[in-house]
């Protein structure tokens, strides 16, 4: 019997398929600016529909909103995937987080004409600590 190739054979680093992008800040920006896209995706598909669609029967809002979510995970996935050749697990989770953070800021404010209380500034805050503690300790 055949033995299998590990998945990394399958999937080679994003710099092995695009060699032109080797740039180590390239490749850190990659999966920020997938998570960034993903993210605007994935906050419409779940606070959208509040504004857009709030007459419409519930099962048509779901079915629309998971359509959004294809599209947010067809960002979603291929940023974890070149965001774990060069962040750690828990660095990936927390640019999430505070990109979420961001996104939804700007989604409330902007496109749902909402305020933000002080109660949004102080979580933030709690974020940017748990972004110092996972990436205080970088190589190099």
């Amino acid at each position: 019997m055949a033995e299998v190739p590990p998945v990394r054979a399958y999937f080679p680093p994003i710099w092995k398929v695009l060699p032109h992008k080797r740039h180590p800040v390239m490749v850190r920006l990659y999966p920020i600016v997938l998570l960034l896209g993903s993210n605007l995706f994935m906050t419409y598909a779940w606070y959208g529909h509040l504004k857009d669609f709030r007459a419409r029967p519930l099962v048509f809002v779901i079915m629309i909103s998971w359509s959004v979510a294809l599209l947010e995970y067809c960002l979603q996935v291929p940023a974890n995937r070149i965001g774990s050749e060069v962040y750690s697990l828990g660095q990936l989770k927390i640019i999430q987080e505070i990109i979420t953070m961001t996104v939804f800021a700007g989604f409330c404010i902007i496109y749902m004409k909402q305020k933000l209380t002080m109660d949004f500034l102080w979580a933030s805050l709690c974020m940017a600590g748990a972004a110092y503690f996972l990436f205080r300790r970088l190589p190099g």
